[in-house]
């Protein structure tokens, strides 16, 4: 039971630092994902697809 506990807070902090850094690097194009529960909840469960759809969703709103 805590591993899981612990699997789960994990790839919430990757998920967090996912964000973190690609708000970091693509900040010079102007390309900002907030950080809230929505999108560290999608890129945890989605990963690298949900993080990809969270920047589409950026453009097509935009």
């Amino acid at each position: 039971m805590i591993k899981k506990i612990i699997a789960v807070l994990r790839k919430i902090v990757v998920s967090f630092l996912l964000l973190y850094g690609l708000n970091y690097f693509i900040s010079s194009l102007h390309v900002y994902i907030p950080i809230n529960v929505i999108t560290v909840g999608v890129v945890t469960l989605l990963g690298i697809p949900g993080l990809s759809s969270l920047i589409i969703l950026f453009f097509i709103v935009k």
